[in-house]
């Protein structure tokens, strides 16, 4: 069974959202609360909980993940400059949604 949570409903488009990018494997949108000048979710379509939960047959929807993050500092302009990337895990590590995101 998968999970709902704002996120599948941002893919799906049931909220409303500006997508900054979409295809099959991963979606990418702006934060509604950013912690940062440039503040990006990137996040799988398919239901992935935490990194705990990638399986071998998620490596190209991860792989995805990092290409999208690139393309998306170059469009803002950041990738000379520099960003960061964070997956946090479980609630120890951060992780305060069920859903794997960068």
């Amino acid at each position: 069974m998968t999970e709902e949570t704002i996120f599948s409903k941002i893919i799906r488009q049931e909220i409303p959202t500006p997508l900054l990018y979409q295809d099959d494997l991963v979606s990418a949108f702006r934060d509604i609360a950013p912690r940062a000048n440039t503040h990006i979710l990137i996040v799988p379509n398919k239901h992935i909980p935490t990194i705990n939960d990638v399986t071998d047959a998620d490596e190209l929807t991860m792989g995805r993940m990092i290409t999208v993050a690139k393309k998306l500092a170059k469009q803002e302009g950041i990738d000379e400059s520099g960003f960061r990337l964070m997956i946090n895990c479980n609630e120890d590590g951060g992780q305060e949604l069920s859903l794997i995101h960068i």
